[in-house]
């Protein structure tokens, strides 16, 4: 009888324990974060588009035969020393593990440096080429150093040689007034620092409590390439190019050389330099300044003996006063001796026609035409004195008839009827009793006069209540109290 083959034992493997997806993927994870750890990586980066939205970075690291992905996490990125850029040779420090995701292994990296001295000045040069084109460079917007600076504005560390050897520059060329804004002037986040110090002189408002500089220098003392790369970031370099107030870059040796150097308006050699660039010094000014004093005398003394040479040639090419007059004079004789003779004839003239005229003029017209006028006047007086007559009698009975009605309206012609009008010691008059107060002043104005009385308080009213009947109200008395009713 054949058996029948057990094809479970058959299979290879058959025996190996089973595994989820997951716990694969973990297993995987370990192995390869146990088996290489921290590890430097040198390749090109590729693939670099700059922090996803939410600030990491996302690449891959490549050689001629191989690449693998990479990630800078968010924290890491902001303490990078040189940030990635496409196509930039570097090493790269950080853990080898893998995204389950994905299914791929990957290096986190947490520090990242150029690949050598030749990486740093090939990244240089790339730099350099794009401000370039972007005109940061040109000489025509580099701005011009002031003569004679009041503030002087410095970015440097606030400790060693460069600000001491800058402090003792001003003392000896000219006094003037230094602000420092200490920054770090290499490592990480110095770059950053550095940017912000232009631009804080520049937030300066002229005239606040803190002056505004007059001219700027950004300093540090020599060092290798790696020592002045703060000084070729971007950050930098854009804050020189947006910076308002002329600036002189004193960055390094004579020999050294960064992309502040370019895009300032102005580049020192030593931080010392550039602190003789910035201010004049006092005794070359005095120099100077009695100099033009020198020129300034001369050139007046000059230009005095010339006006005078002038003046003297000029005065004897002139005519004389007397030749000058003789002949406005001559012809103001001639029209003086005309004017007489013309003056005379002319008087003589009139003298005939006036004879003539006056032999026909007789004053009776004018007698006759001023008696008749006096006699319209005399017509219009008498016209005009009936019409006023007329005029008065008419107002007259106007004004007779506006008395009389006065009389019968007003308040006079019921006070002769045995009425009173009672007024309080302000003049208002006074309408119920109850408004009276006691012991006050009252003005009591009859028919024929008035009289002044003190009240004592209201009389008790005779009155009957209101049980005593609606409607019914007692007779007074002739003559009797309460007979006399309120005016108004």
């Amino acid at each position: 009888m054949n058996s029948i083959p057990n094809t479970s034992e058959a299979r290879p493997g058959a025996n190996a324990p089973e595994f989820s997806v997951s716990e694969l993927s973990g297993a995987i994870k370990r192995a390869l974060e146990d088996g290489f750890g921290y590890v430097r990586l040198k390749g090109e980066i590729s693939g670099y588009r700059g922090p996803h939205a939410s600030g990491h970075c996302y690449f891959a690291l490549k050689d001629d035969k191989a690449k693998i992905e990479a990630v800078i996490w968010k924290g890491s990125f902001g303490r990078l020393r040189f940030k990635p850029e496409e196509g930039m040779e570097v090493i790269a420090q950080g853990k080898i593990t893998t995204f389950p995701g994905s299914s791929k292994y990957q290096i986190v990296i947490e520090a990242l440096e150029p690949a050598g001295a030749g990486a740093l000045m090939a990244l240089l040069e790339e730099r350099k080429r794009k401000f370039a084109a972007e005109g940061l460079f040109d000489e025509a917007r580099k701005k011009p150093r002031p003569f004679l600076p009041k503030v002087v504005g410095i970015v440097t560390s606030p400790t060693g040689a460069v600000i001491r050897d800058m402090l003792h520059g001003f003392n000896e060329r000219y006094p003037a007034r230094v602000l420092l804004w200490p920054v770090r002037v290499q490592g990480d986040g110095s770059a950053a620092e550095v940017a912000a110090a232009i631009r804080g002189f520049n937030a300066l408002e002229e005239g606040g409590k803190i002056p505004r500089p007059d001219v700027l220098i950004v300093a540090r003392g020599g060092g290798s390439l790696e020592d002045l790369w703060s000084f070729n970031e971007e950050i930098v370099v854009r804050a020189a190019a947006e910076s308002r107030i002329p600036l002189i870059s004193a960055v390094g040796h004579e020999t050294d050389w960064t992309l502040i150097d370019l895009v300032a308006d102005a580049r020192a050699p030593t931080p010392t330099k550039a602190a003789e660039w910035a201010v004049p010094k006092y005794s070359e000014l005095i120099d100077g300044l009695e100099k033009l004093m020198l020129r300034k005398r001369t050139a007046v003394r000059r230009s005095l003996e010339g006006a005078k040479t002038h003046l003297k040639a000029s005065s004897r090419g002139l005519p004389k006063l007397q030749d000058l007059v003789a002949l406005p004079r001559q012809r103001f004789d001639e029209a003086d001796r005309r004017l007489s003779r013309a003056l005379l004839a002319n008087t003589r003239a009139h003298a005939t026609r006036l004879a003539r005229v006056s032999g026909r003029l007789s004053p009776s017209p004018i007698l006759q035409k001023h008696s008749r006028c006096a006699e319209r006047l005399q017509t219009l007086e008498r016209r005009a004195g009936r019409a006023l007559l007329n005029r008065v009698a008419v107002s007259r009975r106007v004004l007779d008839g506006k008395a009389a009605l006065l009389n019968s309206l007003g308040y006079h012609s019921i006070l002769s009827r045995g009425f009173a009008l009672v007024r309080n010691e302000a003049g208002q008059t006074i309408r119920q009793a109850a408004s009276v107060v006691a012991g006050s002043m009252l003005n009591i104005e009859l028919s024929d006069g008035q009289i002044a009385a003190r009240a004592e308080g209201p009389l008790k009213s005779d009155r009957p209540k209101a049980d005593q009947g609606v409607g019914k109200t007692p007779r007074q008395k002739p003559g009797g109290r309460g007979g006399q009713g309120s005016l108004f």
